[in-house]
């Protein structure tokens, strides 16, 4: 099973504290990346939500965007009075007056900007905090699934195309034997037009020596090797994209041998369509997780 790294999810939910709702976009990257978006409330949950990011996804650039909407009905920052302090300010203040010899009333406007007299009390954030965590969840998971969904086609488009490579080194395979044998008529064409007659001998050293250099099997058997390799990749369950990756670079490398050994048309038009089969295959891998 593959993953696709191109992804889209998005939850929303109703609280009682009001709405919450988790935007996720993710696209192909060489390892795992995130881009955070949160309210000011929900920073100090930044390092849990990359970890909590991380047990569902293991590469590809990801942008995380969370949207929170206080419900009307909730309440929200309060301002409470320090009655303890109050006491203790109008006491002193009293005081004061006395020793004045004065009955001036205490200016409340002057005592409200006394440092702690007035609290700004703030509702708990662990609710709140642990609903954004748990629909993160939910949004990660819609994500994955997303990925997963996708990925399986990316596998079959990957396996239509091993299909045409197998057909392809079939139909080389076949050939081989005509094209050697033509190799070797056109020699003995070429020996006859020849002024001087030469050694039987020595034309067979030298067809033996030019049919080595063309020789295919080899590679031939290098790409049924990686054919097998990429099935067996596209079952597993772990992140493979970077091994698909390499195996591409393997397939290039074998059709690119293929192609500068080539001395039939047959088996030229062959390597270029072995090329292209191979880069729409990478072209899906680049996108695997």
């Amino acid at each position: 099973m593959i993953r696709s790294m191109t992804g889209f999810a998005r939850v929303e939910r109703q609280y009682d504290f009001g709405r919450l709702s988790w935007e996720m976009r993710s696209v192909n990257h060489r390892y795992l990346d995130f881009g955070l978006r949160l309210p000011e409330e929900f920073r100090p949950l930044e390092s849990d939500i990359r970890k909590r990011l991380g047990e569902y996804l293991s590469r590809g650039k990801i942008e995380a965007t969370l949207r929170f909407s206080a419900a009307a009905s909730s309440a929200g920052s309060a301002l409470e009075l320090n009655q303890s302090l109050a006491r203790e300010l109008l006491d002193v203040h009293g005081e004061l007056s006395q020793l004045a010899g004065s009955e001036e009333q205490p200016d409340l406007g002057h005592l409200l900007k006394w440092p702690g007299l007035i609290e700004e009390k703030r509702p708990d954030p662990a609710p709140l905090q642990a609903a954004a965590l748990a629909l993160l969840s939910e949004a990660a998971q819609e994500l994955l699934d997303g990925r997963t969904r996708e990925g399986e086609q990316m596998a079959n488009a990957v396996r239509e195309r091993l299909e045409g490579v197998t057909e392809l080194t079939g139909q080389i395979r076949s050939w081989l034997p005509d094209i050697r044998a033509a190799l070797k008529q056109r020699m003995l064409e070429r020996v006859d037009d020849l002024p001087l007659p030469l050694d039987p001998g020595r034309v067979e050293q030298e067809v033996a020596i030019l049919a080595q250099k063309i020789d295919v099997d080899e590679e031939l058997d290098r790409l049924d090797a990686h054919v097998a390799e990429v099935y067996r990749v596209l079952g597993l369950s772990e992140p493979v994209g970077r091994r698909l990756d390499f195996l591409m670079q393997e397939f290039n490398r074998e059709s690119n041998t293929l192609s500068s050994k080539s001395v039939d048309q047959r088996t030229t038009q062959a390597a270029v369509d072995l090329k292209v089969l191979i880069e729409q295959m990478r072209e899906q891998v680049q996108n695997v997780e």
